[in-house]
């Protein structure tokens, strides 16, 4: 596109950031008609850039434009001449090769302004005046009066200028936000930023400004709620996990927060903030699961109640759901620490107590010396004496035994805990016990309309019901191919369930960005001992999606019936095996591995080289 030399600065005053207005001297410039409007919106978006006739064609007629177009464009462009000046300035807009050319002055257009300002902010900013940045990104900021061109985005090409002004708006925001940082002014940019960053939650550079401006502010745990939502939002709506950088300055802010324990009335207000992910939007059935919960975990206190199921059963979500449900139960906070690092692998005991600490203002630790490092022990007595006299909710996510748990377990007082682990953890005891299942039928198939939409289910109820099933009914694996159907919105149902339905392609289809299903399983895999693992691999040469007994079990794995039954004890233990059919005798059970846990143990059998189960 052709560049021009801006005109000379005129009594003209135009402004985009915000609705579209323009004056002349004191007076405002009636600008036309709707479509004369769209047309001088999209010219003041690339002033002194010549603008293609076809985008300009564009923004007034989005769907099909008349075979009268480009006439009609030429007098919206008259009209705009002589409402700009057509006498005393017969240059300022005109025709080129290259489309329509608006000449406008810096001081003439907010835009211009903003983006002098902003650059000049920057510049200082790299050089190390902080002040006159600050005050100069300010200054850009100001010039913003609400939405830009809020009231002509119905037009698609409008709409996209605005969505790039905004973006820069943004830019700027951050760049002013870490500036006033730099020079200690954290309460502000907190309050500044605090509806900014709910509107643009997946902003990753604004929720970082944030959670530093409250780390800043004494607002330790806030701080860390930010990012906590903000990873579960990335994983809900797009199937990612926070950026390496983002994550680091969590952990930063963990570590800061060790070296500066809160005290007094700060300490107690982080103890009584919400540090829990935000709640699943499209929550689906658990009835039954769901009201023992709560009717268990609302009762006096004390209480510690166990979610148990196989990988991807939806018991982190049945939790959070739960525990945002009991706010009013639990007046001293509640909170959601996770047990298992990123990879799958277990946290080490010291790095959870530095955490809580963080996270609750270390609560009454403060009030002594320190602990070691080194002796998690005395760490952890203090945090169960730190919840003597409150009445805390602590969910502890994803167990992978039995110590650890024992350790973060208040042992007397009224706060409770609520435990998730794919093992049913026995050597837990007074310990109230829920089984997550998979879901029914009709509730997989009302989750996934959720995610795709009710319609595109609806149309092919056959082929949706298929692809649940296929999914072995569990929640991640439903929300996993609801999220990749509502991105290939050309893939039939039915097509897609074929894919499901062949064994040796099921879990490559059960991928979203970067969340897989057979990343969970591989977790579930490597908790397994050795013996486990080609126990399971045995077990995976059944015929798939069959129940089975205990002589047919005995069989696959080579053993007698007594061994064999301890076999499956264990591997039931750790969620790997279930038994539907309820409490009858060891003989007369069935058992059956979930379908895409019998998959995946098939994927590794050939891996596997311990030679014996003995």
């Amino acid at each position: 596109m052709t560049q021009a030399r801006p005109a000379a600065p005129t009594s003209q005053r135009f402004c985009v950031l915000g609705p579209l207005t323009a004056e002349a001297g004191d007076r405002p410039l009636p600008l036309g008609p709707p479509k004369q409007r769209l047309v001088l919106a999209v010219l003041l978006s690339r002033a002194n850039t010549a603008v293609p006739v076809e985008l300009l064609t564009d923004a007034v007629w989005p769907e099909e434009p008349p075979r009268t177009a480009r006439k009609n464009l030429q007098v919206y462009v008259c009209a705009l001449r002589t409402l700009l000046g057509r006498r005393d300035d017969p240059d300022r807009l005109v025709h080129s090769a290259g489309g329509y050319l608006l000449r406008i002055a810096e001081p003439e257009l907010d835009v211009l302004q903003f983006r002098a300002l902003a650059r000049a902010g920057r510049s200082a900013a790299d050089r190390g005046a902080l002040a006159p940045a600050a005050r100069l990104l300010r200054q850009a900021l100001d010039l913003w009066q609400g939405p830009p061109l809020a009231d002509l985005r119905r037009s698609p090409a409008v709409q996209a200028e605005a969505d790039r002004l905004e973006a820069r708006c943004l830019g700027v925001h951050e760049d002013w936000a870490e500036t006033e940082l730099e020079l200690g002014n954290a309460t502000a940019v907190a309050e500044e930023l605090a509806d900014l960053a709910e509107r643009h939650p997946l902003r990753e550079r604004l929720q970082a400004a944030r959670m530093n401006a409250l780390h800043q502010s004494g607002r330790q745990a806030e701080a860390l709620a930010v990012y906590d939502t903000h990873r579960q939002l990335l994983a809900r709506e797009l199937g990612l996990e926070p950026s390496p950088a983002l994550t680091d300055r969590y952990r930063l802010l963990l570590a800061r927060g060790r070296t500066r324990p809160a005290t007094g009335r700060t300490a107690r207000a982080s103890a009584a903030a919400t540090l829990l992910p935000a709640d699943t939007a499209d929550f689906t059935g658990r009835t039954d699961e769901l009201h023992e919960l709560v009717a268990e975990l609302g009762e006096s206190g004390g209480r510690v109640t166990l979610l148990s199921g196989p990988a991807g059963s939806g018991k982190t979500a049945l939790a959070v759901h739960a525990a945002h449900l009991l706010a009013d139960r639990f007046p001293d906070g509640r909170l959601l620490l996770r047990l298992r690092a990123d990879d799958g692998t277990p946290r080490p005991l010291p790095e959870l107590l530095d955490e809580l600490a963080a996270l609750t203002g270390r609560l009454d630790l403060n009030d002594g010396p320190t602990p070691d490092p080194g002796d998690p022990d005395r760490a952890a007595a203090l945090w169960r004496a730190s919840l003597a006299g409150r009445r805390m909710l602590l969910v502890l996510d994803d167990a992978a035994n039995e110590s650890v748990v024992r350790a973060l377990l208040p042992g007397s007082g009224r706060s409770s805990v609520l435990v998730t682990s794919r093992s049913q953890l026995a050597g837990l005891t007074a310990v109230h016990r829920i089984t997550v299942p998979p879901l029914t039928p009709a509730e997989a198939l009302d989750l996934l309309g959720r995610i795709t939409g009710p319609g595109r289910t609806g149309a092919d109820r056959a082929a949706a019901a298929r692809i649940v099933d296929a999914c072995g009914l569990l929640p991640l694996a439903v929300r996993v191919a609801g999220a990749r159907l509502a991105v290939l919105r050309h893939l039939p149902l039915a097509e897609y369930a074929a894919r499901l339905e062949d064994p040796t392609g099921a879990l490559d289809e059960l991928v979203a960005g970067d969340v897989t299903v057979r990343a969970r399983l591989d977790s579930g895999w490597h908790d397994l001992p050795p013996q486990g693992r080609l126990a399971l691999a045995r077990l995976a040469t059944l015929p798939l999606a069959l129940l089975f007994t205990l002589p047919e079990a005995a069989t696959a794995l080579g053993r007698p019936e007594h061994l064999a039954l301890r076999t499956l004890e264990a591997l039931t233990d750790t969620g790997a095996v279930t038994s539907p059919t309820g409490e009858v005798t060891a003989h007369a059970a069935l058992y059956a591995l979930p379908r895409l846990t019998h998959l995946h143990a098939r994927e590794h059998a050939t891996t596997l080289t311990t030679p014996s189960l003995t």
